[in-house]
C-alpha cells in the first residue's frame, strides 16, 4: 500500500467546494484545511503508482479551483498509537 501526502493550492474562495471535492475522491483518505504556504492536505492511500497517478493526476488535478499541487510519497509510517503498543508489549524499538 502506497500513502501519499498532497500538498494542494486552491483559489481561496473556493477552499470548502474543492476539499469536498477532494475528499469524494477514491484513494482519498483524507483532507485537511491548514496554515501556511497550501490551502489543502490529503493523505491519499493505494495499491501502487500507477493508481497514484490516477488519483493525483487523473482526478485531483483537475478539480476546479486546484491550482498547484505538491506529492511527497511515504516511506515509512510512524505513528505515537503504534509506538505505545510495542512499549505495552515490551517490544524493542
Amino acid at each position: 500500500m502506497i500513502t501519499a501526502i498532497v500538498s494542494i493550492v486552491v483559489d481561496p474562495q473556493r477552499i470548502p467546494e474543492v476539499a469536498e471535492a477532494i475528499v469524494d475522491i477514491d484513494g482519498i483518505e483524507q483532507v485537511y484545511s491548514v496554515t501556511g504556504d497550501v490551502d489543502l492536505i490529503a493523505v491519499a492511500r493505494v495499491r501502487d503508482h500507477e493508481d497514484l497517478a490516477g488519483v493525483i493526476a487523473g482526478s485531483l488535478s483537475r478539480v476546479e479551483g486546484v491550482r498547484d499541487t505538491t506529492t511527497n510519497i511515504a516511506f515509512k509510517t510512524y505513528s505515537k498509537r503504534d509506538l505505545d503498543a510495542a512499549f505495552d508489549l515490551g517490544l524493542e524499538g
